[in-house]
């Protein structure tokens, strides 16, 4: 069963929906959503249900502006400060947390992540660029984490595909970091119908991909880089 639990912040409450791990739990990822939707994303969901099962709490992380009913997202700025006053409710003593994002939420995980002592990222559907504009690259966010980040990203999103992820990445994070497809996805990882590959088939490999990369926590993962 979801507890849910509403956090102050500076930019208004935000709302944290929790799935508790079965179990002792080995970790807990805490995901954010986009700037066009909500915890209701089916990549958010299909985590939700597919981690606590396998020993991994997952929260899902609602930003003040989308609890508050607003239909467009602040500043990049404003999110940050948001997302790093929420951060000491997601701790758990003795486990690693995990900061996780789909799209504007994978930017701010990436931002925040080595400041707030995040123990990794996962960076679904990062927004490499805006659609039709890889002149404007935002690579530099996911090159500056800082600490073994996840991107799993769907191999038909007009916001980068994975083949246009810079080859510093993953080299030049620690190791760790990893890129993975979600083969026909797009960039909410909806697959076509004429695809070799169904829906619940994409989101099972998004979720085996994360649950494997997470699974290591925290032994065999290395300290964030100073």
């Amino acid at each position: 069963m979801d507890l849910t639990e509403i956090v102050s912040t500076p930019a208004g409450d935000a709302r944290v929906t929790w799935f508790p791990a079965a179990g002792t739990p080995k970790a807990v990822l805490a995901v954010g959503h986009g700037a066009g939707g909500g915890i209701e994303a089916r990549d958010l969901r299909a985590l939700a249900a597919a981690l606590p099962p396998r020993g991994m709490s997952v929260a899902l992380v609602e930003q003040p502006w989308r609890v508050a009913g607003k239909k467009l997202a602040p500043a990049p700025k404003a999110l940050d400060a948001a997302w790093t006053a929420l951060w000491p409710a997601l701790a758990r003593p003795g486990l690693p947390v995990v900061a996780g994002g789909r799209s504007a939420g994978a930017r701010v995980a990436c931002r925040t992540a080595k400041a707030l002592g995040a123990a990794g990222v996962v960076a679904l559907s990062f927004p490499l660029h805006p659609p039709g504009r890889p002149e404007r690259s935002r690579a530099d966010e996911l090159l500056n984490a800082g600490v073994p980040t996840l991107v799993v990203q769907g191999g038909r999103d007009p916001f980068g595909r994975p083949e246009e992820f810079p080859a510093e990445f993953p080299a030049e994070l620690p190791p760790g970091s990893e890129l993975v497809t979600v083969p026909y996805g797009d960039h909410g990882f909806a697959v076509p119908k004429s695809a070799d590959i169904t829906q619940p088939e994409a989101l099972a490999l998004l979720t085996d991909a994360v649950a494997a990369w997470l699974a290591g926590w925290p032994a065999a993962r290395p300290e964030p880089r100073e």
